[in-house]
Parts: C-alpha cells; sequence; structure tokens
C-alpha cells in the first residue's frame, strides 16, 4: 500500500485540466454538467477560457466527466411538456462562435463542416457508433462530454431551427444535417 507523505505534491497525482491559472472545472448543480470557473475573478463560462491547452482539457474531461447517457433514460416528474435529446454539433467559420473545448479558432468552412457531419452520420446509420459516443469526441459543443445530452427542454428554449427538428422526432429517431446559428447538428431525442 502507498501511503503519501505531508510533502507529497497533490498535483503530481491529478491530471492537469490544461486550463489557465486561477480556472478550474466545476460540476452546475442546476444542469448537472461541468463549467469553468475563474477563482480569482468569480467569472463562469460553459466554454473553456482563452489559452486553454485544448488537448490536456479534452483528456481531463474524458477521464474526469464523461459518460454516456442510457438509452431510454426515464423521464421525471412534469416533464411532458419538455422533451430530452442529445445533439452532435460540428462548427464552422461562419458559426456564431467559432471556437470550442476541442480548437480555439474554427476556421473550416460551411461545405467542411457539412462533410465531416455527414460522415459522422453515415456511421450511426450504419450501426458503427452512437451518437453519444462520436460527441464525446467530436462534437464541438461542451455537451460532449455527456455524450451530447442537452437534459430536458420546453418550447422557446433553444434555437428555433434546433426546436423545431427536436420537436419533429420521435424518441430513439435522429434528424438529418440541422443548420442553425451555432453550426451544423444531428439531433437524437432521447426521451
Amino acid at each position: 500500500m502507498t501511503t503519501l507523505s505531508s510533502s507529497t505534491n497533490f498535483h503530481q497525482l491529478t491530471p492537469s485540466t490544461g486550463l489557465p491559472p486561477s480556472w478550474e472545472v466545476r460540476l452546475s448543480r442546476s444542469h448537472n454538467i461541468p463549467y469553468y470557473f475563474n477563482t480569482s475573478t468569480h467569472e463562469s463560462t460553459w466554454e473553456p477560457p482563452l489559452g486553454t491547452d485544448a488537448d490536456q482539457l479534452k483528456f481531463y474531461m474524458a477521464a474526469n466527466h464523461s459518460y454516456i447517457i442510457p438509452s431510454g433514460a426515464a423521464s421525471g416528474p412534469n416533464q411532458q411538456s419538455k422533451i430530452r435529446c442529445a445533439h452532435l454539433l460540428i462548427k464552422h467559420s461562419g458559426s456564431r462562435r467559432p471556437s470550442s473545448w476541442k480548437e480555439k479558432n474554427i476556421t473550416r468552412s460551411e461545405d467542411d463542416a457539412r462533410v465531416i457531419l455527414s460522415a459522422l452520420e453515415s456511421r450511426i446509420r450504419n450501426g458503427e457508433a452512437t451518437l453519444a459516443e462520436l460527441a464525446l469526441t467530436e462534437s464541438d459543443c461542451s455537451s460532449a462530454r455527456k455524450g451530447g445530452d442537452l437534459g430536458f427542454f420546453g418550447k422557446s428554449e433553444m434555437q428555433k431551427e434546433f426546436e423545431d427538428a427536436a420537436f419533429a422526432l420521435d424518441v430513439g429517431e435522429m434528424s438529418g444535417i440541422i443548420k442553425t446559428g451555432s453550426g451544423l447538428h444531428l439531433i437524437e431525442r432521447t426521451a
């Protein structure tokens, strides 16, 4: 059995987050997903702050904050007017915020994003992978760490194009490619 002396440096035992100084990963109590918090300025954000080492953060998040939502997860009480979806987002240079946890400055064209997402869609439809599995590593949304799960939402809580597509799906059904101001999405209704 290994024992730690009082002089052991804790940071040597914990994988680094890749975040800039004063930033840490915290878990949102209301959304039950990780977010980024600056202990000096008390600023919080869903997206990684500037100066983040994206590769190191990806490794840290996969090791500490990733899980896949089981298919057919039961809905909670009073959720009749809400649905639950997961999505896989590919951003492009024309997205309203062309950066992500994976890539600080996204420069791909919308056409290139569509090619990438079409290939991922084919893998899902062919049974090679699930949307949740691919979202963990391929999605440009911070929901990637939860297999793309967005939780429950109702009308007027998402961008119109996203909402229209999501509410048109049956549970277990996946959309085709949907374009919003955020980028291009595949949406899967999970409840």
